[in-house]
C-alpha cells in the first residue's frame, strides 16, 4: 500500500473542478497511487486506501485508543466511518466524469466488538449504479482472522453540480 499523504488544510484539497475533470474511479485511482491527498478523516480515524477496483474499494485500519467509547470499546462512529468510506467510495468509482456523490443513507449492523489495534479491512461493493443513485454493501472483516466485525449498506445520490 502506497503512503498516503493527507489533506492538512484547504488548500491540499482538489478543487472541485479538477475532481469533475475526471471519473470516479481515477479520482480514486490517483488517492490509492498517491497522486492525490487522501482524506484528513482517514488520519483521524487510522485507515488508509488499500484496494480501488470497478465498483469496488477496500480500505485497512486499525482501531486506536482514541476510538474508544466510555466502555472502553471501539465506538460505533468509528464503524461507521469506515463503512461510509467503503461503500460510498465504491460508488465513486462508478461515478462518471462531471458528476459527483453525495452519501444519502446508510446503516450499520455491528455484529461484534473489534478489540482494540486489530487490523481490519473495510470493503464496499456497490450493488446498483445509475444516473441519479447507487446502492453499496459493505463489511468489515479482521486481516489476521477474517472474522466479520460488521455489515452495512448505503444509498448515495448522484448529481451534476449546479
Amino acid at each position: 500500500m502506497t503512503n498516503p499523504f493527507y489533506a492538512t488544510d484547504l488548500h491540499d484539497l482538489m478543487p472541485m473542478e479538477q475532481a469533475l475533470s475526471m471519473s470516479g474511479y481515477d479520482f480514486m485511482l490517483g488517492i490509492k497511487e498517491g497522486r492525490f491527498p487522501a482524506p484528513p478523516i482517514a488520519k483521524l480515524m487510522n485507515y488508509a486506501l488499500r484496494v480501488v477496483a470497478d465498483g469496488h474499494i477496500e480500505f485497512r485500519g486499525t482501531p486506536t485508543f482514541d476510538t474508544l467509547n466510555p466502555m472502553g470499546t471501539v465506538h460505533g462512529g468509528w464503524y461507521g466511518t469506515l463503512l461510509d468510506s467503503a461503500m460510498a467510495c465504491a460508488v465513486m468509482t462508478k461515478v462518471p466524469k462531471g458528476m459527483f456523490y453525495t452519501t444519502l443513507e446508510y446503516k450499520v449492523n455491528i455484529i461484534r466488538s473489534i478489540p482494540l489495534g486489530t487490523e481490519i479491512d473495510a470493503i464496499g461493493d456497490t450493488d446498483h449504479t445509475g444516473r441519479s443513485t447507487g446502492v453499496a454493501s459493505g463489511k468489515i472483516v479482521g486481516v489476521a482472522d477474517g472474522r466479520l466485525y460488521a455489515t452495512g449498506s448505503t444509498t448515495c445520490l448522484i448529481m451534476a453540480p449546479k
